[in-house]
């Protein structure tokens, strides 16, 4: 019904002023943390930004022509647009921050996109909704790039070749970083920003013993080619496991996947742990 849609609309925007009014200044950012599927928690964005997360992901769908956040079609709410739940609320940030999202970061805050339906569809309804953010966006105009502090990168179903011919682009691609390392000309355009691959379609280990040395020189391998085409490595479906995790730091992958977001930030925020900046 028309009167209860609205009335989500608005406990959904009260509940993103209070978590963007409650975020924690103390929380640095941290340029290793990625807050997979983000939307599932119980504060979508803010919960990461809260723990001091600079790459967040949300799957988005195309239902009834809009872009809504959902794992899956049979879970959609109609009130988690890509909009609302991020968008605005990103642009928020950066109008009461002095053009950053983290007050006094001068880092990129990476918003992944995961396209789960028809790529080209997808990218023809987000793009001119993407133009209304272009000020925090980085991005491209008349093929000029310019910096900004929200990047937008498209994985899943995203239209490559529609992106890398777009001279007023405002997204970058997330590629397999298996293939990446078969086709260097996949960097073309300057379009990609991201190489992300299964943990298991690279690595068996799970934090048991040590990793092989057969392993640990693949994963370098392929982690030194990514950093050469300008690309950042994310492994998702890694066990969330300190000892993983300070593996893939050590073998140069830049962005450690996790839905444990407390859990990474300790990680990464103790005593001890690797001071691993993104390349």
């Amino acid at each position: 019904m028309p009167g209860t849609y609205t009335l989500r609309n608005l406990i959904c925007s009260l509940l993103i002023v209070f978590a963007a009014s409650s975020i924690n200044a103390q929380n640095l950012p941290l340029d290793n943390a990625f807050a997979h599927n983000d939307y599932q928690h119980r504060q979508p964005l803010f919960e990461a930004l809260n723990n001091g997360y600079t790459n967040i992901e949300a799957d988005v769908y195309i239902y009834k022509n809009r872009l809504v956040v959902t794992h899956v079609l049979p879970q959609i709410h109609h009130h988690r647009q890509l909009k609302n739940l991020y968008l605005q609320p990103l642009a928020d940030q950066v109008a009461n921050n002095n053009g950053e999202v983290y007050p006094g970061y001068k880092g990129t805050i990476t918003l992944m996109i995961d396209i789960k339906s028809d790529g080209e569809r997808t990218y023809q309804l987000l793009k001119p909704m993407l133009e209304q953010y272009r000020e925090m966006l980085c991005g491209y105009q008349n093929g000029e790039y310019k910096a900004g502090p929200v990047r937008i990168v498209l994985s899943g179903h995203k239209p490559v070749q529609t992106i890398r011919n777009d001279p007023d682009r405002l997204a970058f691609i997330d590629e397999d970083l298996r293939r990446i390392n078969r086709d260097t000309t996949i960097a073309a355009e300057n379009a990609l920003a991201m190489a992300s691959c299964k943990y298991s379609k690279l690595l068996k280990w799970r934090g048991s013993g040590l990793l092989s040395l057969r392993e640990r020189i693949k994963l370098t391998n392929f982690t030194a080619q990514a950093h050469l085409l300008g690309a950042k490595v994310r492994l998702w479906g890694s066990p969330d496991n300190e000892k993983v995790w300070q593996q893939l730091l050590q073998c140069g992958v830049d962005l450690i996947n996790t839905d444990k977001l407390t859990r990474l930030r300790n990680f990464l925020t103790k005593e001890g742990a690797p001071a691993v900046q993104a390349n």
